[in-house]
């Protein structure tokens, strides 16, 4: 398996720190919002590698974290009125439910902040002790001039004078670059008691502590692969790596890795500019597996600009593995193609090379047409297709659903209903062998655009373009 670091800024063989086994955690929402197509993206990039390595055999340990305490979700909360576990409970649940449409399955674990207050705090605490971490008048703050390996992981370069170095601005601070660990207590907003003064976690702070909690490894590294957006990589990354460094003298991860941005029609997504595509609007208006195809068809580090043109060409494609699928229906399942599955994973060990395995699949597509066109009823070459369509399923999280309902995705429940009536009819007039009836109603199908196959177990319909 190869992989882009961000840190080596090179494609890299990737060598687990235990043989067959590797912990991935990936940075998720902070939950004080629907989630956008940028989180679907990171999401869905993430998910592929998992099911990358699974399929090459590796125990995988998957975790995605929820930031449930932020600056943002107590604006959320000042402004709602409601609650900090009203607000964040809703926006889980509510991720949770659009990534599964999407197909993208739960982590292994799925830690929130809220559950980990003890192991930032004594994290914080072992900062202080080593003087680390020190207390200004609003916050604990961690020295970045202790970590001599700070802004290697970004490789930002950052000039005192400049902005990025003047956020958050303090005159108590030894460098401005520093950052808080923990704020403390502001009226209205929840408070947790700490040795050091109550207050609440700052974001960095947060993903090192569940990670330690959840998946430290002995030796120099915590976990295998740490993952998230590019727009991660600097602050939040670059401190959690120095934070977790100088607590425990382990780099914090062996690899990272990073999905590009999503543009709308070639800007960058931002709520500024009235452009942020929320995810739970993009579903209303197509299927959430025509969104994951269309989404994983980029490969995973380029920045992806969302067409509505793209996504229906995006769509033919995809509409090709169900009318293979549907030639090939209720057939039985043999072994895959060890050829096909071979070249499909060694393509997705080329750092996820997406482009390169979806021309694989196009290629078995067609050639599977061929051999049906050929020989119909050629049992072996249906049992190897289904073998070869349930391969890719569990790979690419493609291709599950039934061929038929497929070919029905956007039909309205009302045009559904009148057409299952129609076919009823027709059902019963076979049986009556009122064959002039039958054929009537199955006219009146094919003007509707309504194709229909007759199986052992009853008809079964889709709607064609």
């Amino acid at each position: 398996m190869v992989i882009y670091d961000s840190v080596q800024r090179a494609k890299v063989q990737f060598v687990p720190i235990k043989e067959n086994e590797v912990k991935i955690y990936v940075c998720g929402p902070t939950v004080y919002d629907d989630a956008h197509l940028g989180h679907a993206r990171s999401a869905l990039a993430f998910d592929l590698l998992r099911r990358v390595f699974s399929g090459l055999n590796y125990k995988v340990t998957f975790v995605k974290n929820f930031t449930d305490i932020d600056d943002k979700i107590i604006k959320k909360m000042q402004k709602s009125g409601k609650s900090l576990e009203e607000i964040t409970t809703f926006y889980i649940q509510r991720y949770k439910d659009e990534m599964n449409l999407l197909g993208v399955s739960d982590a292994d674990i799925e830690p929130k902040a809220t559950d980990s207050i003890t192991e930032i705090i004594s994290f914080i605490e072992d900062l202080i002790s080593k003087d680390i971490a020190y207390k200004t008048s609003d916050s604990i703050y961690f020295d970045t001039t202790k970590d001599a390996k700070y802004l290697s992981l970004s490789h930002m370069k950052i000039d005192e004078n400049d902005s990025q170095a003047r956020v958050e601005a303090n005159t108590e601070k030894r460098d401005q670059k520093d950052f808080a660990l923990w704020k403390f207590s502001k009226q209205g907003e929840p408070t947790y008691s700490a040795s050091f003064g109550d207050g609440r976690p700052g974001w960095h702070i947060e993903c090192s502590a569940m990670i330690e909690k959840h998946l430290r490894c002995n030796g120099a590294y915590q976990i295998d692969i740490h993952a998230g957006g590019a727009d991660l990589l600097f602050p939040h990354h670059e401190n959690e790596a120095a934070q977790t460094r100088c607590k425990s003298g382990q780099e914090l991860a062996k690899y990272w890795m990073h999905n590009g941005f999503v543009t709308i029609n070639g800007e960058k997504m931002s709520k500024s500019l009235g452009n942020s595509f929320f995810l739970k609007d993009a579903l209303k208006i197509y299927d959430g597996e025509i969104l994951r195809f269309y989404l994983l068809s980029s490969h995973y580090r380029a920045n992806f600009n969302f067409s509505e043109i793209d996504l229906l060409v995006s769509k033919k494609r995809l509409d090709k593995l169900y009318r293979l699928k549907k030639r090939v229906y209720d057939g039985k399942k043999s072994a895959v193609n060890k050829e096909f599955k071979n070249s499909i994973l060694e393509a997705l060990s080329e750092d996820l090379n997406i482009s390169k395995t979806l021309a694989i699949l196009d290629e078995m597509i067609a050639n599977a047409n061929e051999k049906l066109d050929l020989n119909p009823k050629d049992k072996e070459t249906k049992f190897e297709i289904t073998a070869n369509l349930d391969f890719i399923e569990k790979l690419l999280g493609i291709g599950g659903k039934n061929p038929f309902a497929y070919f029905q995705i956007g039909m309205g429940e009302d045009e559904k209903k009148e057409i299952e009536a129609l076919i009823e009819k027709r059902n019963e007039a076979k049986k009556e062998k009122n064959f002039a009836a039958s054929d009537e109603i199955r006219d009146i199908l094919t003007c509707k655009g309504i194709q229909l196959m007759d199986t052992a177990t009853g008809t079964l319909w889709e709607k064609v373009e």
